[in-house]
């Protein structure tokens, strides 16, 4: 399973032959000018949440792809309803795709559309498949919910905020990698906006004080699991 971060909360999975992005948004990041979104493969688009900071580009990859779009009711009859192909779920279930299974958990966050319609409830993903297991937890308060998590689900990496004012910030982040005990983290939504910058070496050195590896990749680069 290889991961990329092409920065805020896109991330981009390849698993089984397949190719999936998570909440593209790359041609509103400054940060990510370099990343041709023309060019990226996406089989698949997963989708936490409505805001704009995670949907920006789904409907461009989705053309280029044909794609399918996995998110919530509400988001996947959104685009459903524009023409485009679509997975809807709901919270606590699964199902088994060709690439592996996924699992639609619960976030603690707000979800609306730009244009002002309903986003139904934010979630997360917990993805299985090549024998390795990911939770995405999108933008999410800290929960209780994530200590539900392991019960059914050994993971090899959780993807989090790290940002604070919209999301958990690194000490909560600290606090959901031993709820879903997972030591291994890649840090997300931060740096995008002035709300939501970081120091890195200080934001490593705390999860590294807890036991924990925090990994801040540059945007485009990969690690393989």
């Amino acid at each position: 399973m290889k991961i990329t971060f092409y920065g805020h909360a896109t991330i981009g999975i390849e698993i089984a032959g397949k190719h999936l992005i998570v909440d593209p948004f790359i041609s509103g990041n400054p940060n990510a000018a370099h990343i041709d979104v023309n060019a990226l493969k996406a089989d698949y688009i997963l989708l936490t949440h409505a805001h704009q900071d995670h949907i920006l580009d789904v409907e461009t990859i989705a053309k280029n792809n044909n794609s399918i779009i996995v998110s919530n009711w509400e988001i996947a009859s959104y685009y459903g309803n524009k023409g485009f192909q679509n997975h809807p779920m709901n919270h606590g279930g699964s199902w088994i795709f060709d690439f592996g299974k996924v699992k639609y958990v619960s976030a603690i966050h707000s979800s609306s559309f730009p244009d002002g319609s309903y986003g139904g409830n934010p979630g997360g993903f917990v993805i299985e498949g090549e024998h390795k297991n990911i939770y995405i937890s999108g933008d999410t308060a800290l929960t209780m919910d994530m200590k539900l998590i392991p019960m059914r689900t050994k993971l090899d990496l959780a993807i989090l905020p790290i940002g604070s004012n919209f999301t958990m910030d690194v000490e909560d982040a600290i606090l959901a990698a031993d709820f879903v005990d997972c030591d291994k983290v890649l840090g997300c939504h931060y740096d995008t906006f002035g709300y939501i910058v970081i120091n890195h070496e200080e934001a490593k050195k705390q999860f590294f004080d807890a036991g924990k590896d925090l990994m801040l990749l540059a945007i485009g680069e990969s690690i393989q699991l």
